[in-house]
């Protein structure tokens, strides 16, 4: 009977252990770029009894699936766009809670200034994920180097293009690349993110420039659809939103991140 006791009262312990391990703690994946936003959103949630933990990842999949699957709480580096086509196309049950900066993707090139010194049958680097590839297109539609066929919004590839005067070589690559690709292209199209890993400078930079006003391409905070409503969650959302984390935003980036103070339910509703 002693021994029964004494393996309960273990058991006890062990459960009551485990409950008090990390369960307080909010694991936030995000990239190498919004870390530094980040470093100050867990210095404040500190302060208000939330603890975070943040977990950095160098490509745009494991994110997601590490969100879906709980290997974190939240994750802060996506764009709606990118959201919504990934989670229909690998059926994750993920929701959208606070918005985060826009940052604007932009033409790099280490051998022109300007777009009109791009020669016939450039290879420009572009990012292959399906919305990101999407942006990149438009992009080069905006900066009048291709046109795109009538009605694209972004869901499609290279085959959207109807015309190429120049003949450009478009090669898709991996996003966390395309920054490389300036080693042997004479232009790559990049994110923001990648372009600050990188060392570059996002707002100064760029031989042409996106504008910081597409809804599709502002950034989220995500969270597994059954937490979404969880306080500890919600306040993370409301200190990144502070004025505080805003200023911080604005100072430390340049405009090379746009801050975005929008209810979600409005941007993911446009």
């Amino acid at each position: 009977m002693k021994k029964i006791l004494f393996t309960l009262t273990g058991l006890l312990l062990l459960f009551i252990a485990g409950c008090g391990s990390d369960n307080d703690t909010v694991k936030v994946g995000t990239t190498t770029a919004e870390t530094p936003t980040w470093e100050l959103v867990k210095e404040l949630a500190s302060e208000e009894g939330v603890e975070i933990e943040i977990i950095q990842f160098s490509d745009y999949v494991q994110p997601n699936i590490a969100l879906d699957n709980g290997e974190i709480d939240l994750n802060a580096f996506q764009t709606i766009s990118y959201f919504d086509s990934f989670t229909e196309e690998r059926g994750l049950d993920l929701s959208a809670i606070g918005t985060t900066p826009i940052w604007p993707m932009g033409i790099y090139s280490d051998e022109v200034e300007e777009l009109s010194e791009l020669e016939e049958g450039a290879q420009i680097i572009v990012p292959k994920e399906p919305t990101n590839l999407g942006r990149a297109l438009m992009l080069l539609q905006k900066a009048e180097l291709i046109t795109l066929e009538e009605g694209f919004e972004g869901a499609g590839g290279v085959e959207a293009i109807v015309e190429n005067p120049k003949d450009f070589e478009i090669v898709p690559v991996t996003a966390g690349q395309t920054a490389r690709g300036l080693e042997d292209a004479t232009a790559a199209i990049i994110n923001s993110d990648v372009a600050i890993a990188a060392g570059l400078n996002p707002t100064d930079d760029p031989v042409f420039r996106e504008d910081a006003e597409n809804v599709p391409y502002i950034n989220i905070i995500a969270a597994h659809t059954d937490r979404k409503d969880e306080e500890s969650l919600q306040k993370i959302v409301d200190i990144y939103h502070s004025d505080e984390v805003t200023s911080f935003i604005e100072e430390e980036y340049e405009g090379a991140a746009v801050p975005v103070i929008r209810p979600i339910e409005e941007v993911i509703g446009e």
